[in-house]
């Protein structure tokens, strides 16, 4: 059966999109392979129909699974067995995926690239008969890439590791560098990288550069020509999503603001109300749009500057899938430049810092180092991200490398007689279930298992006890919790100079923070040029347009417009340093640093300060608004 037939038959879709064919043809003849494929133009299609075809389960990766539910609601409404395992999920209907896909009940399976670390889960994932593994939103594994995850780095790993035979990357946002990095991570030819081009004819691009102070009613007016239509405003901050949407309430704009900070229920809640026609117009943050596959938005506005090119591009690319002409148009200036800098500053360690993490591993006696990475990141006063990203760059430095990851404390409940449990075992089964319950701490509710103590009183290795206590929970017996994931590394090499690896790491992170900053102006040099839009677009991903101009963009209409605001920084040389400094040097001890004091003066959040709840101080953010640098180079010049 040829695959235009499935296609019909298995989709009711009459024939392929750009890309789709050729990619499913190589899939289906064993081969691994890569699309990149324009927001909204059926990536998805290209491992849901192959999935049907493959003999066993396909393994979908994707960075934000929540966001992952019209895929899933897609693909069961065509009679398709598909599920995924995310938080959300409650410990009966995790229990019964699990056993779906051990028991080839489930064509394809959605998960998080955290998943993988889960002690638990990749017990599980053995049992299962796997033959293809897609990674969705694949340019996250390049460091090139404008959205760079460390976890992403460990997949081509993982598929060795569970005999994986093939893959297929996914992405909408990759230049030709990342592409590359992409193909070598994954080896997969370069023929077998499918490219459609990234051009959207059908895309009115608007630069519409707007003072902050006018913007809320230029916006509104915007909307108030024709309300109905499906509209998504994007803004940078979570406050800005809840003021933007409430004040289009205000006035007779239905709106409902959408950020990470609302809880998972919410989420989907509001989700489903715009996917339904229900609700016109959502405000986000850039947790909003992964997954969603709404084929009539008619409008998507940026209230602020995207983060990069590559955003700028997923974020209208989810206009105008059904074809017909809609407006992605620019309201922001450059007075959200700093907010967007200063997310990038965040994200750099302090050298010290570094220096603190490679000492621990070269005087860690043992062949291996082991962490918790949430204590760590507290401890050392790095963000959870680049934290992993510093992990990442000492495995490549041939320092570290990882082992496993496993969780430090295992607990039950809803055990009525141990006893009762033993007595369903016979021989050695039986001598070692009873070893397994003689070494648990009995509390209030739960009960405490000591897994070291069973492997030095019985011998049995960790692996037999998981197996053993997952069995019992499967079946209902108990109720099993595992807490405080410890990540183990194998200890390749200490023999290092501790000042010169943490300068040349610390240079590492300075070196990517410049990357990341010359990329916001990269993006605002574009929108502020005399070129074609869509043109200029097109070329950042690789494709030259054979045309002089779109004709589609406020460029080509109208010419160039500046994104130029108005000088909102503070004065500097008229703020009292010491007044300032002096509240925050003295709840913050002996962690007061420079960096800290220029990141609290940006409102730049950093795990110590929710420590030291540095937030609560006067002068939080006071500076938001100020160059971070020009705030640095004050700081120096009057700090003793």
């Amino acid at each position: 059966m040829n695959v235009t037939t499935l296609l019909h038959q298995q989709f009711g879709f009459d024939a392929f999109k750009p890309g789709q064919q050729a990619v499913i043809e190589k899939v289906l003849n064993q081969q691994s392979a890569a699309a990149i494929f324009p927001t909204g133009s059926g990536k998805s299609l290209c491992y849901q129909l192959p999935a049907t075809q493959l003999s066993g389960m396909t393994l979908v990766v994707s960075p934000l699974l929540s966001l992952m539910k019209d895929q899933l609601d897609f693909l069961l409404k065509h009679g398709i067995k598909a599920a995924r395992l995310d938080h959300s999920l409650e410990r009966t209907a995790y229990n019964q995926v699990l056993t779906q896909a051990k028991n080839k009940q489930l064509k394809i399976l959605m998960i998080s690239v955290e998943r993988f670390k889960n002690e638990r889960f990749r017990a599980q994932l053995k049992q299962m008969d796997i033959s293809m593994l897609v990674v969705d939103e694949a340019h996250c594994i390049s460091e090139w890439g404008h959205n760079f995850r460390p976890d992403y780095l460990k997949i081509p790993q993982y598929q060795g590791e569970f005999s994986i035979p093939q893959s297929l990357l996914l992405t909408a946002t990759a230049t030709p560098q990342v592409i590359a990095d992409m193909r070598e991570k994954f080896h997969i030819a370069e023929e077998d990288v499918v490219i459609t081009g990234f051009y959207r004819k059908n895309l009115f691009l608007q630069m519409s550069p707007t003072p902050a102070e006018n913007r809320l009613e230029m916006l509104t007016k915007r909307i108030q020509q024709a309300p109905k239509e499906p509209t998504i405003v994007y803004v940078t901050l979570q406050k800005t999503a809840e003021t933007v949407a409430e004040y289009l309430n205000h006035n007779n704009i239905p709106a409902q603001h959408y950020h990470a900070g609302l809880k998972t229920e919410e989420r989907e809640w509001i989700q489903n109300q715009f996917m339904q026609g229900e609700l016109n117009c959502i405000v986000a943050t850039i947790a909003f749009g992964m997954g969603i596959d709404k084929k009539d938005v008619r409008r998507v506005l940026h209230y602020d500057l995207p983060k990069s090119t590559e955003n700028y591009s997923q974020e209208i690319g989810r206009a105008g899938r059904d074809e017909q002409t809609s407006l992605c148009e620019i309201f922001a200036d450059n007075d959200s430049l700093q907010i967007q800098e200063n997310f990038v500053y965040g994200d750099t360690p302090e050298r010290n810092a570094i220096e603190c993490l490679l000492s621990d591993i070269k005087q860690t006696e043992a062949n291996y180092w082991e962490t918790k990475l949430m204590s760590l990141s507290n401890e050392l006063n790095i963000r959870a991200l680049p934290l992993k990203t510093l992990l990442v760059y000492l495995e490549l430095e041939g320092i570290i490398k990882p082992k496993f990851s496993y969780f430090a404390s295992y607990s039950f409940k809803n055990i009525n007689n141990s006893q009762a449990l033993i007595d369903r075992f016979e021989g050695e089964r039986r001598t070692f279930i009873a070893a397994l319950f003689d070494h648990c701490v009995v509390k209030k509710t739960w009960t405490h298992v000591d897994v070291d103590g069973i492997i030095n009183a019985y011998g049995a290795d960790r692996g037999r006890i998981m197996t053993a206590l997952e069995w019992f929970d499967e079946h209902g017996l108990i109720e099993l919790q595992a807490k405080q994931a410890v990540e183990r590394f194998d200890i390749v090499n200490r023999d290092f100079d501790l000042s010169s690896l943490s300068d040349k790491l610390y240079q590492l992170f300075i070196n990517k923070e410049q990357t990341e900053i010359k990329r916001i102006h990269q993006m605002l040099e574009m929108f502020e040029s005399d070129r074609c839009i869509s043109k200029q677009l097109a070329a950042y991903f690789g494709e030259n347009l054979n045309m002089a101009s779109c004709g589609h963009c406020s460029v080509c209409q109208s010419g160039a417009r500046s994104f130029q605001s108005l000088n909102h920084s503070t004065d500097l040389n008229q703020l009292d340093f010491d007044a300032i400094n002096g509240p925050f040097k003295q709840q913050m001890g002996e962690a007061y640093s420079i960096p800290n004091f220029c990141k609290y003066l940006c409102g730049i959040h950093t795990p110590i300060f929710t420590r030291l709840k540095i937030r609560s101080l006067p002068h939080f953010g006071w500076l938001e608004q100020t160059s971070f640098m020009a705030v640095k180079q004050w700081i120096e010049a009057h700090d003793d």
